[in-house]
């Protein structure tokens, strides 16, 4: 008698690959239409690469508005990734059929606050692997008040870990490491997808991953995802399955392909290098439009060259990761455990009081009064850090932040990859080494 084959299992499917030493690469992907889905899961699938595949949902979906996702699924509107909570189970395991396996697992990516809805249809279809967090899906994305996100996503937590098929292990990836994209110091993205983690696990949760954005500075950003893994040995239980994701730059893109490629392929060569599981990837159509399926393979397996080329990681990234970034996330999560045993509650407490303090992030339940800016030797640095319980940088200038000074910040990555200088200074400037950069505007007030 024929044995089943292996259930899918995301955070299992990451581990045996870093075990053998390959990086999973996934697009960010999704289409309305399930046609066109499939077809760009197949894609992914037989891509010359590791990979993960991902249902991106619609932003009539990520807001709630499952009204106007069916009625566009009625109409055959064309929208800007997959409805899954409008599709029928039976539609969404179609879409899957023959594709999702113990091989090549799906994580369903989205952006919602409130993503109730969209856990019961993953879950419905068979699916077990997700993302966000009640702060990362909260604070960039609106206005949805912080304490209804944390109360949404306890349950929405709670019915993954209690909904998923038989046999079955959950994985859930905080988009902590994220948050506005780019002008956040790294110690503040490493406490937060941390901390989201660690709720996570509160509401029944035993499979995570920790997110961290590239930035502005290949070794700070080395420095950060060391620091990652650190943190979470010491703050994860043991039999908690884990991994670090790292995401290409999600701030003001490139606008050349050879820009765009160089920094997918600088991301890559990082995600090795600090010991990450698994890279989102980025194309060279991110600065003008949304990318087409090919555009996306294209990205992956350029990615995946890079990654094979890059040589093995440093050893056990989790017994380093000292340093700047360490001590501040450090004192972030350590700050914010302290506030109340219910991460729940503790969250909320946090940005109330300002202990957490998202810069340039307009939401109205965060404090406002911390500021980003990007050091002439292009590290990310505090200006201003409110009432957290760090320090600002004691260089930083007193110029007033101006519009010409944010916009340099904005376009500090993109510009310094469009530039023709940038070719010959690849590989120096990934590994830390010739700090020849241009000089940044300082963001300070």
């Amino acid at each position: 008698m024929t044995a089943p084959a292996p259930a899918p299992d995301f955070g299992r499917f990451v581990a045996a690959s870093a075990a053998a030493g390959r990086l999973v690469v996934q697009p960010r992907m999704g289409f309305g239409d399930p046609g066109r889905m499939r077809a760009g899961l197949a894609r992914t699938r037989a891509a010359t690469a590791h990979t993960a595949g991902t249902l991106t949902v619609d932003s009539y979906t990520r807001v709630g508005d499952l009204a106007a996702a069916r009625a566009a699924v009625a109409e055959g509107s064309r929208l800007n990734g997959y409805p899954i909570a409008a599709h029928s189970p039976a539609t969404t395991r179609a879409v899957l059929d023959g594709l999702f396996d113990a091989d090549f697992p799906v994580q369903v990516r989205h952006g919602s606050a409130r993503p109730l809805a969209i856990v019961r249809a993953l879950t419905a279809a068979g699916l077990d692997a997700t993302e966000g967090g009640p702060v990362s899906y909260c604070l960039p994305y609106g206005r949805t008040p912080l304490r209804e996100s944390v109360t949404a996503w306890a349950r929405a937590c709670e019915l993954l870990a209690t909904g998923a098929r038989p046999g079955a292990v959950p994985h859930l990836e905080s988009f902590g490491g994220c948050l506005l994209g780019q002008l956040c110091p790294p110690g503040l993205l490493v406490a937060t997808s941390v901390l989201e983690c660690l709720f996570f696990m509160q509401f029944g949760l035993r499979s995570v991953s920790l997110s961290y954005a590239q930035q502005t500075d290949p070794a700070q950003d080395e420095e950060a995802l060391r620091a990652l893994h650190r943190l979470a040995a010491e703050f994860l239980p043991d039999g908690i399955d884990h991994h670090v994701v790292l995401y290409t730059y999600m701030g003001v893109y490139p606008r050349t392909e050879q820009g765009a490629t160089r920094l997918l392929e600088a991301s890559a060569r990082l995600a090795v290098r600090s010991g990450a599981g698994r890279l989102i990837v980025k194309t060279t159509a991110e600065a003008h439009r949304l990318p087409t399926v090919e555009e996306n393979v294209r990205a992956l397996e350029t990615a995946a060259a890079a990654a094979a080329l890059a040589g093995p990681p440093a050893p056990d990234p989790a017994a380093e990761g000292g340093g700047e970034v360490y001590e501040e996330a450090r004192t972030l999560v350590e700050t914010v455990l302290g506030l109340h045993p219910d991460l729940s509650r503790a969250l909320p407490a946090a940005f109330e009081r300002g202990l957490l303090d998202v810069p340039f992030c307009l939401h109205p339940d965060n404090a406002g009064r911390s500021l980003g800016f990007v050091d002439p030797g292009g590290r990310l640095r505090w200006a201003r850090t409110g009432a957290m319980p760090i320090r600002p940088d004691a260089a930083a200038d007193a110029a007033p932040l101006t519009s010409a000074g944010l916009l340099a910040a904005l376009h500090h990555v993109a510009d310094r990859y469009d530039s023709p200088r940038h070719r010959d200074r690849d590989s120096h400037r990934d590994s830390g080494e010739g700090h020849d950069r241009p000089q940044a505007t300082p963001l300070t007030v």
